[in-house]
């Protein structure tokens, strides 16, 4: 398949079925399943890939505003966007100065789109009012989006939770907030803060945000599926889905749901192109790393890829899957990740 054929041909499907657009300010996506931002997952290679498999958009991992500005190598490559069409750079703060500056900054290296994150629940992010903590200081975040948008003349983004904790779901007046200073479109993850990860999203207090703000919406948290995404929709009113964890080591899911949101059919990848996508995703982050750095990164994606392709069971593999993980050689890491491809059914579902 043609890198970029699968979704022009949704698109042209979409535009005849007379599918309506999401629109984020001037930017038209062409589908309503976007892939989520997750620091140390979303690296270019990946969000490359799940763009070509028909992704409607992704998004970069969190880089902080200042270490960016100021030059920092690491936030450079989670910034990277080469090989991205609409190319989205998140970043987060909690000094307007920088978070300006890196809006600007993103725009003139060719960010589409700039989305603020404030739902980062780590302790690191939030220990300096960044991140999810900025639910508790509505003043300093409307402070930070409005100087986000004042800086650069792309479409500007707001990631959020619910609130901070179960007392305080404040995301309908701090959206509403950010609609009004010039926010083109809101995600909510349907957790609080004080949840981390854990328990289920509740995607029916989502509606609350969905009463609040005229923007499109867009619903995140624990949507593994298409059943999960139109589940999403029904319950929160949202415009669109925003999928992680369910897309490691199976990118092309973000694809399967957007052609599934739109009516769509989806022509799942075969084996080989599993195969082949997941060796890409392991030799260009090789490239973009360095070979020691790189293969660290890519081994929670190695073992994703390789659980997705051939679901642990057998106790012949086990050794595989073990070295999979721990091996120091990228050719043999290259052999084993291709092995679990193989003799796998080439019609069968992603």
């Amino acid at each position: 398949m043609h890198k970029s054929g699968y979704y022009y041909s949704m698109h042209q499907s979409a535009h005849h079925l007379g599918i309506s657009r999401l629109q984020i300010g001037s930017v038209t996506l062409a589908g309503r399943a976007i892939l989520a931002p997750m620091s140390g997952v979303t690296d270019v290679v990946m969000r490359r890939i799940a763009r070509r498999f028909g992704a409607s958009l992704v998004v970069s991992e969190m880089v902080a505003s200042d270490d960016y500005v100021r030059g920092d190598d690491e936030s450079r490559i989670r910034a990277e966007g080469a090989g991205i069409d609409t190319h989205v750079v998140q970043i987060a703060g909690c000094d307007p100065y920088w978070m300006g500056e890196a809006a600007r900054m993103a725009e003139q290296c060719g960010a589409a789109i700039i989305d603020i994150n404030m739902g980062c629940p780590a302790k690191r992010v939030t220990g300096g009012y960044a991140g999810s903590a900025l639910m508790r200081e509505p003043d300093l975040a409307l402070r930070l989006i409005e100087a986000t948008v004042a800086a650069t003349t792309v479409p500007v983004t707001l990631k959020t939770r619910l609130g901070w904790d179960d007392t305080s779901l404040n995301a309908p007046e701090l959206t509403r907030s950010a609609q009004d200073a010039g926010v083109s479109l809101i995600t909510i993850h349907g957790r609080t803060r004080c949840q981390f990860y854990k328990g289920r999203a509740d995607w029916a207090a989502i509606k609350a945000t969905r009463h609040a703000v005229r923007v499109p919406l867009v619903a995140n948290g624990d949507c593994n599926s298409t059943d999960d995404a139109s589940a999403m929709i029904a319950a929160s009113g949202a415009d669109a889905v925003m999928i992680g964890r369910a897309a490691v080591g199976r990118p092309w899911l973000v694809g399967e749901i957007a052609a599934h949101l739109d009516g769509l059919a989806y022509d799942a990848p075969s084996a080989q192109a599993r195969r082949d996508a997941a060796l890409e995703h392991y030799e260009g982050l090789l490239d973009l790393l360095g070979p020691s750095t790189g293969l660290r990164h890519a081994r929670k994606h190695l073992a994703a890829y390789a659980a997705h392709a051939r679901p642990a069971g057998p106790t012949t593999d086990a050794s595989d899957r073990l070295r999979l993980v721990t091996s120091d050689n990228p050719s043999e890491v290259r052999r084993l990740l291709a092995s679990f491809f193989d003799d796998l059914p080439e019609a069968e579902a992603a």
